[in-house]
């Protein structure tokens, strides 16, 4: 048989594309396929691609085709034909081309599946937005949430997720990564529906990248950082001037664990340069704001260094049960 392109059959592509990105955006090949073909079919008459096919002058038939309807077609002046694909796919024609060309008896137009448009890094992140947006609406526990009722939520899956990376369980990780964030899109949609101060998870998105390009002129614009302790220095530099603090404790939350807060504090301290002397008293509490402070000054983290001596007590606890 002769492979040259003058005697392949005609031509089917099955245009695939991402609900993920803006209706419209298709890439070149794509355009060229669909401005090329001899016929364009999607049985999805919803499709969000149709309104701007049509604005590009591109006919498309509402309705499906079998793959001997696509063959017969295809193999008949050696045209082309171009699918539009569904959000759910095209089996049943797959399926039917593959017992087609399976045959041995038919010869076949050239087949290709041609990506339209592509996903990028982050992507996903649109599924999760609807699929809260849905839930919010949807669901009758969610729907009443607020963020006073989940606020507990969002310490458990912080600690869960400290777990996780303190025990190496990678597989934990993802999860609990995907746990937390969850509590940051079902905050930021609960937000959506204040009446006085509203506001959604683009605003939080957005802000989180205006304060990183800001905190980070060595990257963003024309200052320079050697060292992670110039990064630093430029962080907090522009951390001081952005909340306008007058004291290094300002923005220190006195809700955390005690160790963590400590070493929040002489961590603040000794960025300044500042000469505290570790207050003395009687009782165990100096005693571990001692030792604190002086994990800090060590570079050692207290409260990570304790929950793991912690978890090698209870596993001394467990061996004296007999586990």
């Amino acid at each position: 048989m002769n492979d040259s392109a003058d005697s392949v059959p005609g031509r089917i592509v099955l245009l695939t594309t991402s609900h993920r990105v803006a209706p419209g955006l298709l890439s070149w090949p794509a355009w060229q396929a669909l401005r090329a073909a001899d016929r364009v079919l999607c049985a999805d008459a919803g499709h969000p691609q149709l309104p701007y096919l049509r604005e590009a002058g591109i006919e498309v038939e509402h309705g499906s085709a079998t793959a001997r309807e696509l063959v017969d077609f295809c193999a008949s002046g050696r045209r082309s034909a171009v699918v539009i694909t569904s959000a759910e796919g095209e089996s049943a024609l797959t399926d039917g081309l593959a017992r087609l060309a399976g045959s041995g008896r038919e010869t076949m137009p050239a087949l290709e599946l041609l990506p339209g448009s592509y996903d990028l890094p982050g992507a996903r992140l649109l599924d999760l937005v609807q699929v809260m947006d849905r839930i919010r609406v949807a669901c009758p526990w969610s729907g009443v949430r607020t963020h006073e009722d989940l606020a507990k939520y969002a310490l458990e899956e912080t600690y869960e997720l400290l777990e996780a990376i303190e025990t190496g369980d990678r597989e934990a990780l993802r999860e609990e990564l995907g746990d937390v964030l969850l509590q940051v899109v079902f905050h930021a949609r609960i937000a959506q529906d204040d009446p006085d101060e509203a506001f959604s998870v683009d605003d939080v998105a957005g802000a989180i990248v205006d304060k990183l390009i800001h905190r980070h002129p060595h990257v963003f614009g024309e200052e320079s950082a050697e060292t992670p302790e110039d990064v630093r220095a430029h962080w907090m530099r522009t951390k001081a001037e952005e909340k306008g603090r007058e004291s290094v404790t300002e923005g220190v939350p006195l809700g955390q664990p005690a160790l963590a807060l400590t070493a929040k504090l002489a961590s603040r301290a000794r960025s300044q340069g500042l000469d505290v002397a570790v207050p003395a008293g009687d009782g165990i509490g100096y005693e571990l704001l001692a030792l604190a402070v002086r994990a800090e000054a060590s570079g050692v983290e207290p409260e990570t260094a304790l929950r793991a001596a912690a978890r090698t007590y209870r596993d001394a606890i467990r061996s004296a049960e007999g586990f």
